[in-house]
């Protein structure tokens, strides 16, 4: 009974290293990933969401808006962070100035919506302020670079200002804080004599 009772005591501590070996290999397998498991799915040009009516606005550090930028529809594609606009426009507010509005029929933004792409009839309109003419600039493309506050073409485009219009074969850059237009290309055009003074 003695010598019964020392093996079945002698196995106890081979039984615990046993459960212990067990239970180590059971925790390897459940913490390392499975080879059987897919790789993560690359990224593909694909629609990951959607958005109807689509606002999104810039502020300054006095929490005034100072860009806001919207749209009819917005597609959005998970390998670039970029969307795609319907109907878009963006708006430029600066204290004391006019109001610079820039729409196209189709657009394209980028991930934090620094640089808004406006195709299709694009247009710029500046209202017009203390003694300067509205302007208004046509292309089949504009690019809003709104951190630098600037909107360019590299499309022919028509400019008109006050009863001033002139055409520009290469593009064109307008700075929305100097207010200052540089057409590129051949320039052409008429300059009425009230819009011959003043800001651009």
């Amino acid at each position: 009974m003695n010598a019964q009772r020392f093996r079945l005591t002698s196995l106890v501590p081979l039984i615990c290293v046993a459960a212990l070996a067990g239970f180590t290999w059971w925790l390897l397998q459940a913490v390392q990933p499975h080879e059987k498991e897919a790789a993560p799915r690359p990224l593909t040009h694909t629609p990951d969401y959607f958005a109807d009516n689509f606002s999104v606005s810039e502020l300054d550090q006095s929490g005034a808006t100072q860009y806001r930028l919207t749209a009819t529809h917005l597609t959005h594609y998970e390998d670039d962070d970029d969307g795609e606009l319907t109907m878009p426009a963006v708006r430029a507010f600066q204290p004391g100035k006019p109001i610079v509005t820039a729409t196209g029929e189709r657009g394209k933004v980028n991930a934090d919506a620094s640089i808004v792409d406006l195709y299709d009839n694009a247009h710029i309109l500046r209202a017009a302020g203390e003694g300067d003419p509205d302007m208004q600039a046509d292309s089949e493309h504009f690019r809003v670079l709104v951190n630098d506050d600037v909107i360019q073409t590299e499309k022919p485009v028509k400019l008109r200002r006050g009863q001033s219009v002139m055409t520009a074969s290469s593009g064109m850059n307008y700075n929305n804080v100097t207010r200052v237009i540089q057409l590129h290309g051949n320039v052409r055009g008429a300059i009425a004599p009230a819009d011959s003074g003043g800001s651009s």
